[in-house]
């Protein structure tokens, strides 16, 4: 079978099942707050470890491979487990509590009638679920879809947002893999394009949460909460009264409405001004809040931010996270190194959160964005052990968001961290 018939055979049967079954229907465990969970990480921290050359890191990690194995703050699941689960679904944020994550992430937006939902963007709905193969809800999509024109090379297309639906509608949609096929000329197949390192086994239907879901989940599988408030894909003030300000407060209320201790929380943004809104509204949140610094991607903005560092900690921010190739570097002799954006922040007092590991694919190749300040050195999978050892040791995160947890949290057992 070729892999395009591969790919319009798997979408097919995903729209097939979605067709049939609701997230209600599906039969997805409930959590009970308290209930002892135990840690499993299956087979890939140990595929990882015995694909390390010998020496002492692979010596430590095969020491103890036998655990036993706890639940860790340093690992932290990056939309629960993407790595193989559709991302922000009930299975995924499981999976990642299962693999010993202490910590989950729930990205925040919200719907037309201002709900806040679990959504990596306001606008990936047409990626990440089946709403295209509900034509109703299809026809209210931003951009509705247009199939590739082989002709003209013209890509299929498509934009459907969580501001374009209800949360009565949202909540009727499956959570799939994020992907599309590009070359699509029909739904089905616009709805593939899973990329060959992940699977589409766990993605028949995966069930959508609301924040305010996420909360109760996340409590009763014991882990504490990473809420990223997204930067809206629409104008602000949303239908010209619903405030960036009103947005941000509303993500913090739904913690004090579940009653969640501040501490257990660590709100993040990649948009300063809204870290600096709850330092200000909402401190015994806003203390440990996250600045998620994206600006090492611009054209000159790594020195910058670099500079920068010692006036982010007068602001009153405590922790900082940009991308994992931000924090290191090689020196002369080709060794994985911190990088200077790692000894500013340590120097200005910030502690260092990162993201994201497992989320590369094979690393035979480089590793791609996120090993991009290493790449001459990364050449085989083991080779995410290595960089994690160093951001543990040498540069000294606090925590590793990671799309599969089990990896981070078998390191950080055998560590002891």
């Amino acid at each position: 079978m070729s892999k395009a018939h591969r790919s319009v055979t798997s979408s097919l049967l995903f729209v097939a099942m979605c067709a049939s079954l609701t997230p209600a229907e599906a039969g997805h465990p409930r959590s009970r707050p308290g209930q002892a969970q135990a840690v499993q990480l299956g087979p890939r921290p140990y595929y990882l470890v015995d694909d390390l050359p010998p020496g002492p890191l692979k010596d430590e990690l095969l020491a103890c491979g036998d655990g036993p194995f706890e639940r860790t703050d340093f690992s932290i699941g990056h939309r629960g487990a993407a790595l193989q689960f559709p991302e922000h679904t009930r299975e995924s944020y499981a999976a990642g509590a299962r693999m010993g994550a202490g910590i989950l992430e729930c990205d925040v937006t919200f719907t037309a009638d201002r709900e806040l939902v679990c959504r990596h963007s306001q606008c990936d709905l047409h990626t990440t679920t089946n709403i295209l193969a509900i034509p109703e809800l299809a026809a209210r999509c931003s951009v509705p879809f247009t199939p590739a024109d082989p002709a003209t090379g013209t890509p299929a297309n498509a934009q459907c947002c969580t501001s374009d639906i209800t949360l009565a509608e949202f909540k009727t949609l499956c959570g799939k893999m994020d992907a599309f096929e590009p070359s699509a000329t029909t739904v089905e197949e616009y709805l593939g394009g899973t990329p060959p390192f992940r699977t589409d086994l766990y993605a028949t239907c995966g069930t959508l949460l609301t924040h305010a879901e996420s909360i109760e989940l996340f409590h009763g599988l014991g882990t504490k909460f990473t809420p990223e408030l997204k930067t809206p894909s629409v104008s602000m003030p949303f239908e010209g009264s619903y405030t960036q300000e009103a947005y941000a407060q509303q993500l913090i209320d739904e913690y004090v409405a579940a009653g969640i201790a501040p501490r257990k929380v660590f709100p993040q943004s990649f948009n300063l001004s809204d870290v600096s809104y709850w330092l200000e509204h909402a401190p015994a949140f806003g203390k440990q809040a996250v600045f998620l610094d994206e600006r090492v991607d611009v054209a000159g903005g790594y020195d910058a931010a670099v500079a920068s560092l010692p006036d982010i900690a007068a602001l009153g921010v405590r922790i900082v996270a940009p991308p994992t190739w931000a924090l290191v570097t090689l020196d002369a002799e080709q060794r994985i190194v911190p990088s200077s954006y790692a000894r500013a922040a340590r120097a200005a007092g910030l502690d260092l959160i990162t993201w994201t590991l497992e989320r590369s694919g094979p690393l035979a190749t480089g590793g791609g964005y996120y090993f991009q300040s290493i790449a001459p050195v990364i050449q085989r999978d083991s080779d995410a052990l290595v960089l994690l050892d160093v951001l543990a040791r040498q540069v000294g995160v606090r925590g590793v968001f990671s799309d599969w947890p089990a990896t981070v949290t078998y390191y950080a057992n055998c560590v002891g961290l």
